[in-house]
């Protein structure tokens, strides 16, 4: 079973709808905090938006010095079908990570019709998108840890 003193994760935030990214990211720090992870554990990267996401995860995995990604970003549906391909090519990248490395690449990269819809689930107390990353982050570690 692995020490959480010597977790190491990655954050990729997106750039783009940085007021959710920014919520969600500080959400999950405290909760990694408040598990028993010291700041200097967590490495935060940024990317300009959400398709840029799959590359820099490949690039953290392939240093192996991770034990879980997390991916935070947004993606608002407008009148074309760009929302679609974002979405969709984001967390195909993000599972080709994880199955490629072994890694658990957490997605939150929320895909929403109403900008209010994100920054609604990246701030609130229940049921908060950060939170459940970190959440999920460290289950899936020890679970990984224990096969």
């Amino acid at each position: 079973m692995k020490r959480i003193k010597d977790i190491r994760i990655g954050i990729i935030g997106s750039e783009f709808r940085e007021d959710v990214t920014v919520e969600l990211e500080k959400r999950c720090i405290e909760r990694l905090k408040k598990r028993g992870l010291s700041r200097r554990q967590i490495r935060v990267v940024r990317v300009p938006g959400s398709l840029e996401i799959p590359l820099v995860a490949e690039k953290l995995a392939a240093q192996k010095k991770y034990d879980a990604l997390i991916t935070f970003g947004a993606i608002v549906k407008g009148k074309t079908y760009h929302f679609e391909q974002i979405a969709n090519e984001t967390a195909r990248g993000c599972m080709n990570v994880s199955l490629a490395y072994g890694i658990p690449v957490i997605f939150e990269v929320l895909a929403v019709y109403d900008p209010k819809d994100a920054l609604e689930r990246a701030t609130r107390v229940r049921e908060n998108k950060g939170v459940e990353a970190a959440e999920t982050a460290l289950s899936m570690i020890k679970l990984l840890s224990s096969l």
